[in-house]
């Protein structure tokens, strides 16, 4: 954890002493400062050095106002209705801001270059005044006086980007009053449209939204779900910014989540439709044209609300299924295209009693896709081994220990066959289940953890080319590494200090030193911990980093 002034807000960063290490600057709101935490390229962080800003800084962003090479700061002051210029001198340190005049209660900035002379110029989203400011850099680290854009109530959020392939700069904002979505389109060197807004209508409650090409026009078009009018809203795009005037589609009751595929081999886009209050999945089929069939049900009304649909070819016969998962159900839905514009009925699969973590892999060698499910009330996993045509056989239960919650398979005594590893949530252990090879596994091993084990990764921490586990303990405000012998058994727990009720575990190399290392969710103390590797098996105490309110999973990707 690292200390900044009170209030921190909002977070950007970039390299501002040229050591080729990233360093972080956040706006301290309660302070009216900025706080600049200088890298070290390991990970950690000198001590904040803080900078005056104007009155409630709420939004930071960087770039290289004045030409010399030298990463500047830009701030947004909400109270007192301006921006602070902090240039760069190169060396992690700044030159004392320089204010100019925004509309009222800015909130959000972002930098680009609008008039194609090669120098920054900024953007700032005035929530109070309902328009956003552009000033002009001169490139020489100071601006132009603003010149003011109308949009709906209320923007909060900027962002640019060239939305009309013109190679000019557009803004988008996001305007929470009306919610609703500004574009404005630079009409022409220096200038910038008027607002287009794009809405759904009035009490639709939007819950979805997808992007496609829905008439194969090489224009991306929206597909959105209405949850609040029963709706499916179609809204074709024009290829210059803006879109035409939504066409709405009925469907059932409540629809929440929208996939988009071919789901009937004729080379046309269609639509599936998680129907959450009336508990059913309907399609659109396309036409290719942008226009759309009424809904047809697809399969039967399902026990329980579907609450998100996944697609993809899961019997390799060329065409997209539909995986249906429900709120509150202890089975999950998957629906086979077996014809030209229809659906099989849908086939569930039982389990045992509230499946709360699915793997899949291939458990008996024939090359087919298998599924294990960790069911938390049944103290068991389900086997259900694919016949590779997307139907499965009657799931095979392994007694688990008490409300095993997490699930993941790997080799861990290298003998090529896959085997399966269950954080057991209630009796503080991971549960261990040889795989044979041929679909069957052996009676679990079970391994002690700290109290309430919740997520659970496999990798090699030490590199001895052996799987090891890591857990998260949310009783215990803890991770638990168990270090692999190669042959299926483990080494006493580890303990590591987390943040107070973690709950997601991911694993990467954070510090690109050839060694692994791991990332919690801590959901009671609003963070994210980095336990740094040591390559060895061992790990760094956790350097904490603020996130929003409850953090409950984490994942890494590459940015």
């Amino acid at each position: 954890m690292y200390a900044t002034d009170a209030g921190p807000g909002s977070v950007a960063v970039a390299d501002f002493n040229n050591d080729a290490r990233l360093d972080i600057v956040t706006t301290n709101y309660k302070s009216d400062s900025v706080s600049v935490l200088l890298g070290y390229g390991n990970g950690s962080f000198a001590h904040q050095i803080t900078y005056s800003t104007g009155s409630e800084p709420r939004f930071v962003a960087v770039g290289d106002f004045n030409n010399d090479t030298q990463m500047d700061i830009v701030v947004a002051n909400r109270v007192s209705s301006t921006i602070s210029v902090l240039v760069g001198y190169g060396n992690g340190s700044f030159a004392d801001q320089i204010t100019y005049p925004a509309g009222t209660e800015p909130w959000s900035v972002a930098v680009s270059d609008f008039n194609n002379d090669i120098r920054l110029d900024i953007v700032v989203a005035n929530s109070g005044s309902n328009n956003v400011s552009v000033l002009l850099g001169y490139g020489n680290g100071t601006f132009s006086n603003i010149t003011t854009y109308s949009t709906s109530s209320g923007p909060l959020s900027v962002v640019v980007s060239d939305l009309n392939n013109d190679t000019r700069m557009d803004i988008v904002v996001a305007n929470t009053g009306e919610q609703n979505v500004g574009v404005m389109l630079q009409e022409t060197i220096i200038g910038l449209g008027n607002a287009k807004t794009f809405v759904a209508g009035s009490g639709s409650d939007l819950r979805c939204l997808a992007v496609r090409d829905m008439n194969n026009d090489k224009n991306l078009d929206m597909v959105i779900a209405n949850y609040g009018s029963k709706t499916i809203g179609i809204l074709l795009g024009k290829g210059d910014g803006t879109f035409a005037n939504q066409v709405t589609y009925s469907t059932d009751s409540g629809p929440n989540f929208v996939a988009v595929d071919d789901f009937n081999n004729d080379t046309h886009l269609d639509i599936a439709v998680a129907n959450y209050n009336s508990k059913s999945v309907g399609m659109l089929l396309g036409n290719d044209n942008g226009t759309f069939t009424a809904q047809t049900s697809v399969g039967t009304r399902f026990p329980s609300a579907p609450f998100v649909l996944a697609v993809g070819d899961l019997n390799n016969d060329g065409r997209s299924e539909i995986m249906v998962a429900h709120d509150g159900s202890d089975v999950v839905h998957i629906l086979i295209a077996y014809d030209v514009g229809s659906l099989t009925n849908q086939i569930t699969y039982s389990t045992g009693s509230y499946p709360i973590a699915v793997a899949v892999g291939d458990f008996n060698n024939d090359t087919h896709m298998d599924i294990v499910v960790a069911n938390h009330n049944s103290q068991t996993v389900s086997v259900l081994l694919g016949y590779g045509n997307g139907t499965f056989k009657n799931q095979t239960t392994y007694s688990t220990g008490s409300g095993p919650i997490s699930i993941a398979v790997g080799d861990f005594n290298n003998d090529t066959q896959i085997d399966i590893v269950v954080a057991n949530e209630y009796d503080n252990s991971v549960s261990l289940l040889l795989g044979y090879g041929n679909g069957t596994f052996a009676n679990q091993k079970m391994y002690a953890t700290d109290a309430g084990p919740g997520s659970a990764a496999v990798a090699d921490f030490n590199n001895d080319a052996r799987l090891d586990i890591v857990t998260t303990n949310y009783k215990s405000d803890s991770v638990s590494v168990l270090l692999g012998y190669g042959n299926g058994s483990f080494t006493d727990q580890i303990t590591y200090a987390a943040g107070a009720g973690p709950t997601s575990i991911a694993v990467d190399d954070f510090n690109k030193d050839g060694r692994l290392d791991i990332v919690v969710a801590n959901a009671d103390s609003n963070n994210v911990g980095i336990l740094l590797g040591y390559g060895n098996g061992s790990f760094a105490d956790q350097k904490t980093y603020s996130t929003g309110s409850g953090p409950i999973y984490v994942a890494v990707v590459t940015l």
